[in-house]
């Protein structure tokens, strides 16, 4: 049941269950129990599905464009777990790595990737290189009570074999958020992305645009996707606890309403 529509139930219970027992409570203290009893019944389920935790997955547009410290300010807003299924290179200092040195909150936990290539390069060359092949099979999603935050790899289409792609990574259950930057052609490979996650039977929940405020593009996309935004990351000197705090304050609240 959707949230809004519990929040009208609950609104049509409680106007309903005052005037009813206004009238009878003196001759149907039953009834009035009755209706008690479904107001809080149904409360129950607002405050269940408010705590109900989501699995987000966030891609790009293409690679560089922002995904991991997108990845580190939902993470923090969250007070989220954090996955990166494959890291292909940079293993001494991976996106996980990155990710846990901005994060100011004790609660998120880091899941090792399911598979650490040591070349920085498509995940299908870097693992042929290091004479592996990847297998779907055997990424297996970490189990956990809280929010969990999955980082893709580049873009949807990046290759992981010669059959799959990160967008195989995608499951049924999780809410995506596609990172998109500003740069001549970003439009279409913004419009592009989505549509392509959209054939694939996924919704796309939230956009967050990474890059100087470009109003125009930025309006652009969102007119003609209907998608929500989170936010914008501005281009910052330097990322740290502080500022990844500052943006996950800015950010909680359209995340925690995917």
């Amino acid at each position: 049941m959707e949230p809004i529509a519990i929040d009208g139930f609950v609104v049509f219970i409680g106007i309903f269950a005052k005037n009813i027992t206004g009238r009878f409570a003196k001759n149907t203290p039953g009834f009035t129990k009755f209706f008690y009893s479904l107001c809080c019944f149904v409360f129950s389920l607002r405050i269940s599905e408010k705590q109900q935790s989501m699995k987000i997955f966030i891609t790009g547009i293409s690679t560089d464009v922002g995904k991991t410290v997108a990845s580190t300010i939902v993470v923090e807003a969250l007070e989220a777990d954090y996955w990166k299924p494959i890291q292909a290179g940079d293993l001494d200092l991976s996106d996980m790595h990155k990710v846990k040195s901005k994060i100011s909150n004790s609660k998120s936990q880091f899941f090792p990737n399911a598979y650490e290539l040591n070349t920085p390069a498509s995940p299908h060359l870097a693992a042929e290189i290091d004479r592996i092949e990847i297998d779907l099979k055997k990424i297996q999603e970490p189990k956990t009570e809280n929010h969990l935050v999955i980082e893709g790899a580049g873009g949807i289409f990046v290759p992981l074999n010669e059959k799959d792609t990160i967008a195989d990574l995608i499951q049924k259950d999780y809410k995506v958020i596609v990172v998109s930057r500003h740069y001549l052609g970003s439009i279409n490979h913004t419009l592009l992305t989505i549509e392509a996650i959209q054939n694939r039977g996924f919704q796309v929940d939230g956009i967050i645009f990474s890059g100087s405020e470009n109003k125009s593009t930025e309006s652009l996309i969102l007119n003609k996707t209907g998608i929500k935004c989170i936010g914008r990351i501005d281009e910052e000197p330097y990322f740290d606890q502080n500022v990844i705090k500052e943006y996950a304050d800015l950010f909680r609240e359209n995340l925690l309403n995917l």
